[in-house]
């Protein structure tokens, strides 16, 4: 994560049902559905403005660690999260083994 994101906070809105990061008056955010034990992130959306900044990344890497503290897992259908989590193979123990595509994510090569 770069470092101008590591002191903005990751904000849960329940409301919109999405976790939020706001940098430069911007508003990124990644959409979720939450069970009891999983929280599946379904769309990533960055405003252009932010576009190449690390906003996204720095979104998903947060949003990572709440899932991770919260003690859930994680069920990535979002394509952004699921690239995030073969490029940062670490994320790979918190993916729910009920993600339909969990084997492919667990076996991939490039991982």
């Amino acid at each position: 994560m770069k470092a101008q994101f590591i002191e903005i906070p990751l904000t849960k809105n329940e409301d919109k049902q999405r976790f939020e990061l706001t940098y430069e008056g911007h508003i990124a955010f990644i959409d979720y559905k939450e069970t009891s034990s999983t929280i599946a992130l379904i769309h990533t959306e960055a405003p252009a403005a932010l576009s190449g900044t690390g906003a996204a990344a720095a979104l998903v890497e947060k949003t990572l660690n709440f899932i991770k503290e919260s003690g859930k897992t994680v069920s990535p259908y979002c394509p952004y999260v699921y690239a995030f989590i073969l490029k940062n193979p670490e994320w790979k123990t918190l993916v729910s083994p009920r993600f339909p595509k969990y084997d492919e994510l667990m076996n991939d090569a490039k991982a």
